[in-house]
């Protein structure tokens, strides 16, 4: 965070990897009698069933038939192509054809055997048929159709996809949905379902709320990776090789309170607030010992390295010059202890704008963890905070599973944390505060991306969030100087009213698929473990949102009521509480932030 004001927004370089265009056939002529529709789901009736998205949803309207259509929509390096693999006979003719609506709108056909094809349109400002033909090769049983936009053009939509022509020999229909689909076990984070077994089906997809959770090839499924007391809605489909089927009848289940594990002994919601410690800026210096009581969790603001890669972390309270009122060594220790004794956490915070830290060695590594013992050590604190921002946190090129990372700033920043976890034990509190380009992002980009020229900062707090999920006890995410981030309705969300803030924190407790990878979901996590972090004042950052836009954040979140264009996935009345910068900022507006979380919260 911003000594001067704010922490500093990070710009993403994304560089759009052009695709060849296709060219376009000749129309087809009249399907055959015996020909039928071979596609799934290609009026979208049953969601995205039969169907796999990088960056689409259904929508209601418009449509160009029945009650829904494909909405997806373009961004960076992703065209949002949504596609489905369909079996076909060897050596037979297809036509396929479907309605599409705005600009650079593809539909095709890839896997033919034989030479694939494209229909597309320049521009379709009302509905417009696409269609074009191909014939299978003779070995060729399965052929993937598909349908995407163009870099940059805005959404698109698409409806009454179908591939006319012969069924595949043997595979017959989709089976009929499964029956008698049931909770057998519940648990804090995960849910077991059973159902029957439908005839015909060779596997079955499992649907959490309307998204594919995963696949089984028996007739039931562990559901893990759950938020505590969060309803949940279940429903699973059989497959074959002729498609997918409806989905079943649904099926709610509440996971369970949970041990509250990693609360760090906080209150039910909570209220963090970093203190300017170590400078002095507009808000003027605040003493430790004149924060109100109202502040739950103050973060010390900042600790700092020696060199951007040397690991050695130095705590430099503001000095007289600067900083006229700054207590005496002696009594900010006393001050700590007085705000223990009160309930209260005190941490110290490391990076902010100017504290870059980047652990590219196993030696800084083990300094960091030293010189920040050191710090708890001497002033008695109960843990840290951190806050890396800039270029502190990146991925390497190859490195594209967040479960697995490979880069050392992140390996050795995990290692660094869990060892000062282990060292100081349970009660020790963990906090960090990214910025919504390292996280939120990551459910559009990760890394480089598969073509290259992303930022590699994309996401590249999602590693180390994951792999200390287990030891975090908060993620306060800066919901300000952010640019616009997609949430998982797959609309872009800006700041400045509550939505912003709905759509960022519905990302963290229900959790997304990174780079829009189906298979490749970063976990929710528990409500009691997310606070959202917010501007105190105008002056403190971009972003600011009034009172009345906190409250209805709230309201949406813990509620489920006051909600805006923004719908939740569900409902968490444990949300710890807020974050802010700062505490400076909130004493300058005459605390107000402070005074808005105690008339919510009581």
């Amino acid at each position: 965070m911003d000594r001067a004001r704010r922490p500093r927004s990070v710009l993403a370089v994304l560089t759009a990897a052009l695709l060849a265009v296709p060219g376009i056939t000749a129309l087809s002529s009249a399907a055959r009698a015996a020909d039928a529709d071979v596609a799934t789901n290609g009026g979208f009736e049953s969601g995205l069933t039969g169907w796999t998205c990088t960056a689409g949803t259904t929508v209601n309207s418009p449509v160009h038939s029945g009650s829904s259509a494909l909405q997806a929509t373009p961004a960076g390096s992703d065209a949002a192509q949504c596609s489905q693999t369909v079996s076909v006979q060897p050596n037979a003719q297809y036509t396929l054809s479907g309605y599409v609506r705005g600009s650079y709108v593809y539909l095709g056909a890839s896997g033919t055997g034989t030479t694939d094809v494209s229909a597309w349109t320049q521009s379709a400002p009302d509905w417009q048929k696409l269609s074009t033909t191909f014939r299978t090769g003779a070995a060729t049983t399965k052929v993937t159709v598909y349908t995407h936009g163009w870099y940059g053009t805005g959404a698109y939509q698409a409806d009454d996809i179908s591939l006319i022509g012969p069924g595949a020999s043997g595979t017959g229909q989709p089976p009929a949905p499964p029956a008698g689909l049931r909770a057998t076990s519940v648990t804090a984070s995960s849910v077991g379902l059973s159902w029957s077994a439908a005839t015909g089906a060779t596997s079955y997809a499992v649907y959490r709320d309307g998204v594919k959770a995963q696949t089984v090839t028996g007739t039931s499924a562990t559901v893990s990776g759950l938020t505590a007391s969060t309803a949940y809605s279940f429903q699973v489909t059989a497959v074959n090789d002729a498609g997918e089927s409806a989905k079943s009848t649904a099926v709610t289940a509440t996971t369970g309170a949970g041990s509250g594990g990693g609360s760090a002994d906080l209150p039910a919601h909570a209220l963090v607030g970093y203190l300017h410690a170590s400078f002095a800026n507009g808000a003027g210096y605040t003493r430790l010992a004149d924060v109100p009581d109202s502040w739950d969790v103050i973060d010390l603001a900042f600790g700092e390295p020696t060199s951007v890669t040397s690991g050695d972390i130095r705590f430099n309270r503001c000095p007289v010059t600067e900083c006229p009122n700054v207590e005496s060594d002696a009594d900010f220790k006393a001050a700590v202890k007085a705000k223990q004794a009160a309930g209260k956490k005190v941490l110290i915070s490391i990076g902010g704008q100017n504290g870059q830290v980047q652990l590219t060695t196993a030696a800084a590594r083990d300094t960091f963890v030293s010189s920040v013992s050191k710090i708890i050590d001497t002033y008695g604190l109960d843990g840290l905070d951190i806050d890396f921002e800039g270029h502190s946190l990146s991925l390497n090129a190859n490195d594209t599973d967040f479960k697995n990372p490979t880069t050392p700033v992140i390996v050795n920043l995990i290692s660094a944390l869990k060892t000062l976890k282990a060292k100081y034990g349970a009660r020790f509190v963990l906090t960090m505060a990214p910025e919504t380009f390292f996280v939120q992002n990551g459910y559009q980009f990760y890394g480089t991306g598969k073509w290259g020229g992303q930022d590699p900062r994309c996401g590249a707090y999602l590693p180390v969030i994951h792999a200390l999920r287990d030891d975090l006890t908060l993620l306060h995410v800066q919901d300000y100087n952010s640019g616009p981030i997609m949430g998982l309705d797959n609309q872009y969300h800006s700041m400045g009213g509550a939505d912003f803030h709905i759509a960022m924190t519905d990302m963290l407790l229900t959790g997304f698929p990174v780079a829009g990878d189906p298979s490749n979901v970063f976990p929710p996590l528990r409500p009691d473990q997310v606070a959202i972090g917010m501007p105190a004042s105008t002056n403190a950052g971009n972003g600011y949102v009034s009172p009345a836009e906190v409250t209805r954040t709230l309201d949406c979140l813990t509620k489920r009521t006051n909600c805006g264009s923004y719908a939740t996935h569900g409902t968490w009345p444990a949300l710890r509480g807020l974050m802010t910068w700062s505490v400076n900022w909130d004493r300058f507006a005459n605390w107000e932030f402070q005074k808005n979380f105690d008339a919510y919260f009581g």
